[in-house]
């Protein structure tokens, strides 16, 4: 016996499929992923990438952006990697405490790649692009590792990257990740700041609210919005 969906399985359906349609268009078929690392130092090819987190986005069907589900690592130091001692005084870590349970940097990398691409299909999205607060250090602490595992399928774009510090500084007049939250009247706890995942989960906020409060504005979506067919390739934008 075959069953029919009923008519509010259809109107899910209906409505997954609108919201994966409107989070593709909105950012030119990339999908968003919000990032932050704590590390061992700045230099990302001698430090060591301790803790990273990531942001999972989603859009619902009036087009609003909203956090999604988080993931989070804590990270083994690779063999040979530097440990600042400014660094690990400044963010609290303590690279091999025990207690941390702390994953090899590939098996925290293969999981993280491999839910944003689960995430960046369900999207209808063809590539994913990174999103943090001062994007350049964490793009280039995750490409690093990227690069050290010699890894072959990362959904992410290579350089193209969303940075909420200038975003927040055109939308908020602030580039301080806690004053930015504070003027968007998201709570911030400054006890808990330097933790990979707090820091994710908050950027995620800031950066949803200043998207939807654009869409608010009525500056999206564009009336002179070119066609699907009409836009650039992504082989075009990889070289642009």
């Amino acid at each position: 016996m075959t069953s029919t969906p009923s008519a509010a399985t259809k109107a899910t359906t209906s409505g997954a499929t609108k919201s994966a349609s409107l989070l593709a268009r909105r950012f030119r078929g990339y999908y968003p992923v919000v990032i932050d690392v704590e590390t061992a130092g700045f230099n990302p090819k001698t430090d060591a990438l301790l803790e990273i987190a990531v942001n999972l986005l989603e859009m619902d069907a009036e087009g609003q952006l909203k956090p999604g589900k988080t993931l989070h690592f804590h990270v083994d130091p690779f063999a040979g990697a530097n440990l600042d001692a400014s660094s690990l005084a400044f963010n609290g870590i303590d690279p091999f405490n025990p207690l941390r349970g702390a994953v090899p940097e590939r098996e925290a990398i293969t999981e993280i790649c491999k839910a944003v691409r689960k995430a960046q299909k369900d999207a209808g999205c063809q590539r994913s692009v990174l999103v943090a607060h001062n994007s350049a250090f964490d793009q280039g602490f995750f490409n690093a590792a990227i690069s050290r595992l010699n890894y072959k399928r990362s959904p992410f774009h290579a350089f193209v990257s969303f940075d909420t510090t200038s975003l927040a500084a055109l939308a908020l007049g602030q580039t301080v990740l806690a004053k930015a939250c504070q003027q968007a009247g998201i709570a911030f706890n400054a006890k808990e700041a330097h933790s990979a995942l707090y820091d994710t989960e908050r950027t995620a906020e800031l950066f949803c609210y200043i998207v939807n409060k654009w869409q608010q504005l009525g500056g999206w979506p564009l009336s002179n919005a070119l066609p699907a067919d009409e836009e650039q390739d992504e082989e075009t934008e990889d070289t642009a």
